[in-house]
């Protein structure tokens, strides 16, 4: 049962208004028509606040939970896509990961299916159009969908509740509960000037009670022409030290989805503790919002407001100097957790051998890092292409290999892919390097069930290497065309294009670059040969096929790829009715990959197990 909402302010005032009409749709009697709100209003004025007290508030309506998603992101690059969105619900309604549909289309219907019996709330925060949130409203009677938006959202059925500022008697009584009695009495003089510069926002009006006791407001009791968000924004800033000032400053350079402080130590070149101070106070001052997880992100038009500043005060060549460092420090990170997360795989770019891998404790916790700053290392990559640091592109998608193959996260990840795939297309077509991304856009592509573009980016990835001459990565790129086949179910072509890979892998010599991969290389095309043998039904050449390949990756040592070779023996058994033999291989799979962070692969492990209980009665 999802309980996905965040909790309500402490001190809510007024919207009587708005809250009876929230009660009226929730209590419309089913009549085929989904029900659906939007609350809007400008930034600051407290639509999610309204919506999150709303959702508190009546929780006893809504027996089965509460789904909650914000759909801001920190560009339109970085905002979650319905697909996304669509895939956490699922597996917050209990779906395995291994059974959530890759086209966007089934995912809708699946979603709408398991809402059609259950009473819920779906609240959508953040919301930019109709189209992001069109796929998410059910027509089930007990759903009720909340969409949270800075407007009406055209195009959208639904009940359109506007959100306004607060009345000067209800901003008083919001000053008062933040700020207590005794600041009220002493700012009195102060008070008409600050209710005009917030002007009913209560985002401005929380940033700044803390400043009523001290009654200096800057521009006195005279009119203030900025919207109040930027207001309140423009009175922090002038209110913070130098040192806090410039982090204000250049962590906006970017629509970063959340600032860690480790990178906004790179950022302005100070140590982490001195950002992370920074930060704290731009939280405090309301300049910032803590995301929970000891990261922060702007609001839009606040980070509009540091954005001017940076540009005003910094300059051009200072903020380029800054953005440049903020890339340069997550292409390191990426590098050195991917490295952790897979340590055997080929590499091409230097940084690896430069680097090494991170102190992670292991495969999983390096894995889990490069997922909690998946969306900065998204906006890292298109930054390097805006500012045309083509190598650092490249080098970024490639780093993004062990999330891709360990956590999927494709439908995140696709913008990055694409650019990779773009930036060498047009500026080193004919490379091992473009073949390289070509063949990791061609992976998302066909765990996402776009086969035919998958296609086309596998025989680019051929024509790159061959060019090139790239034996080993000419054999990846056929390698990955017989993965394609395998999900197509065209087994007989699959194991040619594995026989070909194979034949590849024969004309690297002992001094040849590749050489070193060559058993492990091998050992993957033993595997995949033995699945594709499987769904030729002919079980013997497949386990013997299978057998080398756990052979090999259990002497060296290869949790995961040991794993998947003992899910693939498990299956074969399974298909045989063999049920004794397979229950040890997934048990033994899933406490290698439990290691991993593998959670994909566990899900799919776990289904498995339960193919091998007895039924019950």
């Amino acid at each position: 049962m999802p309980r996905l909402l965040p909790a309500s302010a402490r001190f809510f005032t007024d919207r009587k208004g708005p809250l009876e009409l929230l009660d009226r749709e929730a209590d419309r009697k089913p009549d085929g028509l989904p029900k659906v709100a939007v609350l809007h209003g400008p930034e600051g004025i407290g639509t999610s606040s309204l919506a999150f007290h709303w959702g508190g508030r009546e929780a006893g309506r809504f027996p089965d939970g509460t789904l909650y998603t914000d759909l801001r992101g920190g560009s339109a690059n970085t905002a979650p896509t319905p697909a996304t969105v669509l895939r956490h619900f699922l597996l917050r309604l209990g779906v395995p990961a291994e059974h959530v549909p890759p086209a966007v289309e089934d995912r809708i219907d699946l979603y709408r299916s398991l809402l059609a019996g259950r009473r819920l709330l779906v609240v959508l925060d953040h919301a930019q159009s109709a189209a992001q949130v069109r796929p998410l409203v059910t027509a089930a009677p007990g759903v009720f969908t909340l969409i949270v938006a800075r407007r009406p959202l055209t195009g959208l059925d639904a009940v359109t509740i506007p959100v306004g500022p607060l009345s000067d008697k209800d901003a008083k009584r919001l000053l008062a509960e933040l700020a207590g009695r005794p600041a009220m009495s002493t700012a009195r003089a102060a008070l008409p000037s600050v209710l005009e510069r917030c002007a009913g926002s209560p985002f401005a009006l929380r940033a700044m009670a803390p400043y009523l006791a001290t009654g200096s407001f800057g521009s006195g009791g005279t009119a203030n022409p900025l919207p109040p968000v930027r207001a309140a924004a423009e009175e922090s800033y002038r209110r913070l030290e130098p040192e806090a000032a410039r982090i204000y400053r250049l962590g906006s350079l970017r629509p970063w989805p959340s600032l860690n402080p480790a990178a906004v130590a790179a950022t302005a070149d100070v140590s982490q503790a001195e950002a992370e101070r920074a930060l704290a106070e731009l939280a405090d001052l309301q300049l910032l919002e803590s995301t929970g997880d000891g990261r922060y992100r702007y609001r839009p038009a606040v980070r509009s407001h540091a954005e001017e500043a940076a540009a005003r005060e910094d300059g051009l060549a200072g903020c380029a100097a800054a953005v440049a460092r903020t890339v340069d420090w997550y292409l390191r990170f990426a590098v050195r957790a991917d490295y952790a997360a897979l340590k055997e795989r080929w590499h091409l770019g230097p940084l690896y051998a430069e680097l090494g891998p991170g102190a992670y404790e292991d495969e999983g916790a390096a894995v889990a890092a490069l997922v909690g700053e998946l969306g900065n290392l998204v906006e890292t990559v298109l930054a390097a292409e805006e500012f045309g640091l083509f190598d650092t592109v490249c080098q970024a998608v490639e780093a993004l290999w062990a999330v891709q193959l360990k956590a999927g996260c494709h439908d995140a990840l696709l913008p990055a892919l694409r650019a990779g795939a773009r930036v060498t297309g047009r500026h080193c077509p004919g490379t091992r390097t473009a073949g390289r991304m070509h063949t990791q856009l061609a992976f998302a592509l066909m765990e996402l069930r776009q086969d035919e573009e998958a296609e086309r980016e596998l025989s680019a990835a051929t024509d790159d290497e061959a060019r090139v001459g790239h034996t080993r990565g000419r054999a990846t790129a056929v390698e990955s065309l017989g993965l394609l086949r395998l999900r197509q179910w065209r087994f007989r072509s699959a194991l040619e294009c594995f026989e070909e890979a194979d034949q590849l892998l024969d004309g690297i010599g002992p001094g040849d670059e590749g050489a070193a991969d060559l058993p492990r290389a091998r050992a993957l095309l033993h595997r995949h040969r033995g699945r594709a043998l499987r769904g030729l039904g002919r079980f013997d050449t497949a386990e013997q096929r299978l057998d080398a390949a756990l052979e090999f990756f259990r002497d060296s040592g290869e949790r995961y790829n040991t794993a998947r070779v003992l899910t693939d023996l498990a299956e074969l058994h399974l298909d045989t009715a063999d049920r004794t033999e397979a229950l040890p291989l997934i048990d033994e799979a899933s406490a290698l990959l439990s290691r991993e962070n593998a959670a994909v692969h566990l899900n799919y492990l776990a289904a498995l197990r339960l193919r091998c209980l007895p039924a019950q009665p």
